[in-house]
């Protein structure tokens, strides 16, 4: 291998630690955040590099044990690549059809998350334009209303791709949340504005009075401006996160 392949390798090698060592932060917050369920769920990252090579959590793994090095590589597949252990089928055929049918979603984290959750669970349930948190969602959440059971082949994985088309967010009936990004910072900050959004709208809702609606123009604009400077908020976002793990659990990047 020449010098200017030498280079390449090693860039890609720190390229492939950096996405590990997000990805794995991404687990232990959703653990301090409440965002986690047992040992369910799963968050997916494509390597850098690769249309169909991405890492999951293991199985059997609590989100407090998950690092970068216990991180598993599978291909679209479902072969495993690198790494020791099972993976959920579910985690396979949910992320594995969306990485490859959703341009936007080279990050995919899915989570039963308690208040999104709780919205998927509504007839007709629907994340509202009544706060600040949820604009930065307007037309980019897609709902999947029908609920058929774990998710045990590539099938229902494609109809699953199919309802998030081009959206970043998406609600499944009875189940949880999908959201998706070009990054692991961007997701994640996706995720915890979510949860935000759906929990000040169950807890407007608990007190039993309408929902003040924004109007759709000025929603629309809002998001706009949101969407704008997302990548700049949301890479800062992530990196105050990780501060806080590099002094309190440096674990998680080894």
């Amino acid at each position: 291998m020449g010098e200017m392949g030498q280079l390449q390798r090693r860039e890609q090698m720190g390229a492939e630690r950096e996405a590990r060592a997000d990805l794995a932060a991404a687990f232990r917050l959703a653990v301090r955040m409440g965002l986690h369920e047992g040992v369910c769920n799963h968050f997916t990252l494509r390597l850098p590099g690769s249309d169909e090579r991405f890492l999951l959590n293991r199985f059997g793994l609590h989100w407090s044990e998950l690092s970068a090095s216990n991180l598993l590589v599978l291909d679209a597949q479902g072969r495993l690549l690198e790494g020791e252990g099972e993976f959920e089928k579910t985690a396979f055929h949910i992320h594995s059809r969306i990485h490859l049918a959703c341009a936007q979603a080279r990050c995919v984290l899915h989570t039963h998350m308690p208040y999104a959750t709780a919205l998927a669970l509504l007839e007709g349930g629907r994340l509202e334009m009544a706060g600040q948190n949820a604009l930065r969602f307007y037309g980019d959440v897609a709902y999947y209303d029908e609920y058929h059971g774990l998710v045990l082949d590539p099938e229902e994985g494609d109809r699953i791709a199919r309802a998030l088309g081009e959206k970043r967010c998406l609600f499944l009936a009875s189940h949880g949340v999908i959201v998706v990004g070009p990054s692991v910072a961007e997701a994640f900050d996706l995720l915890y504005y979510l949860e935000r959004a759906c929990q000040a709208q169950v807890l407007a809702m608990s007190t039993g009075k309408a929902l003040r609606k924004v109007a759709e123009q000025v929603a629309r604009d809002t998001q706009q401006l949101l969407l704008e400077d997302n990548p700049k908020y949301a890479g800062a976002h992530f990196a105050a996160l990780k501060r806080i793990l590099d002094r309190e659990e440096p674990g998680y990047a080894r």
